[in-house]
């Protein structure tokens, strides 16, 4: 399977705009909507309505925000659960080295298109096969789910603060439940499901005998430990492999004697 490079070649026959804009509308539309349940949960952990938009404006980025408000709902540390979010948001820098590549965008422009580099905006922008048409998926997402997520926190928060106690209502579980709705559809290969199957067993493990956050942390060990496993079955394999073949080179010689 060849990777899409999205360059200006001759021979890529170019995506027309107005599907690709499609396609980004309907991404920043679907996700950016689940903002509302950021802001019900946030407001719900004990956030203020300031601070539960800051988050959004600011940090912008779904799983890390839900992994900090999760962690402080549950009495954790603000320094821990500020940690758990910054690990989960780590791998926004690396998104950035490659759309730096397919974008190549100017100079005084990347400080501000880098707020925008999150799990969607790199999945439309990678899907593309031109550089104009990786330009305009990754704008028209990032925009539409910038403002649309930071209007939806807004009106979740106001919510919440409306309705009062966000647990009466169970609106405690929409963080987890839209959490695992955009983490599922990215397990494509079995490493994955395997470090995010290790990763719960650690976490939900952990939950009873370490204090709240701390978890999240320890859930990050999952992909050494799978990886770990991986590469010990590899060279497992690969002396079996080299003993048959010297076998199989004997009889050779053996045949020719």
């Amino acid at each position: 399977m060849t990777e899409q490079t999205a360059v200006p070649d001759r021979g890529v026959e170019g995506k027309p705009d107005a599907a690709v804009v499609r396609d980004a509308l309907g991404v920043g539309v679907a996700v950016g909507l689940s903002g509302f349940a950021f802001g019900v949960t946030s407001a719900g952990s004990g956030l203020t309505l300031l601070q539960t938009c800051a988050l959004s404006l600011l940090v912008f980025t779904g799983a890390s925000q839900f992994a900090l408000v999760g962690a402080l709902a549950a009495g954790g540390n603000p320094l821990t659960a500020a940690a758990g979010a910054f690990f989960l948001g780590v791998r926004n820098a690396f998104y950035g080295l490659r759309l730096s590549q397919l974008l190549a965008l100017p100079r005084a422009v990347r400080p501000f298109a880098a707020q925008w580099v999150i799990d969607e905006t790199t999945a439309v922008a990678l899907a593309q096969p031109t550089r104009r048409s990786v330009r305009i998926g990754f704008t028209v997402t990032g925009l539409t789910l910038y403002l649309l997520w930071n209007v939806t926190t807004l009106l979740g928060a106001l919510g919440a603060e409306a309705i009062g106690d966000t647990d009466a209502w169970g609106l405690d579980a929409a963080g987890p439940a839209v959490f695992l709705a955009l983490l599922a559809p990215m397990l494509t290969t079995t490493t994955e499901r395997a470090v995010a199957a290790v990763a719960v067993l650690l976490g939900l493990g952990l939950l009873p005998v370490l204090p709240a956050g701390v978890p999240v942390l320890a859930a990050a060990l999952a992909a050494p430990v799978v990886l770990w496993a991986q590469g010990r079955r590899s060279g497992a394999a690969v002396p079996d492999s080299a003993r048959d073949d010297r076998a199989q080179d004997d009889s050779a010689r053996e045949g020719e004697r």
